[in-house]
């Protein structure tokens, strides 16, 4: 079994489990901001991918053309992380963005809502809403317990 494929289902279910994720991008000057995002995730047993559904800010515009790459790293109570650097692509035609609009208002709870409850979205052609597509090349889970008492999983992965 390729590693990827043992590791992307545990990546998912904890990431879908946790829901929000702190992500991290830098600015052409090379220093870091963080923002908390809402990422839905895809796999299909070979390609793991994310959808952000988020505003198209000037902030993250300037960074993600400058280094088009994020962090993200989740976090739970229980000590549960996991993390993914990735590649990201903006995506601002209609399609797409009817797409993954339609997967968020689909999505069971926790990771499913509407995002017509977001000030400015009032729909998925809204000039406030845009689609990120992130490709991870480097992946960590990790349970609680091994922080805690050392016992548990610790899977990574990187392309």
């Amino acid at each position: 079994m390729d590693r990827l494929e043992q590791i992307a289902p545990a990546f998912v279910e904890m990431a879908h489990s946790i829901v929000w994720a702190s992500a991290a991008t830098v600015d052409a000057n090379c220093r870091p901001r963080s923002r908390i995002l809402h990422p839905l995730w895809q796999w299909d047993g070979t390609d793991l991918f994310g959808w952000i559904a988020t505003v198209p800010s000037p902030v993250k515009r300037a960074h993600l053309a400058a280094h088009p790459e994020m962090s993200l790293n989740y976090w739970a109570p229980s000590h549960d992380t996991c993390s993914a650097d990735c590649t990201v692509e903006w995506y601002f035609d209609e399609d797409t963005r009817r797409q993954v609009w339609d997967m968020f208002a689909t999505a069971p709870p926790p990771v499913g809502y509407d995002p017509s409850i977001i000030p400015g979205w009032d729909g998925p052609t809204s000039e406030q809403f845009a689609v990120l597509r992130v490709t991870p090349y480097r992946l960590r889970v990790m349970a609680g317990s091994v922080l805690l008492t050392g016992e548990g999983t610790l899977l990574s992965w990187h392309a």
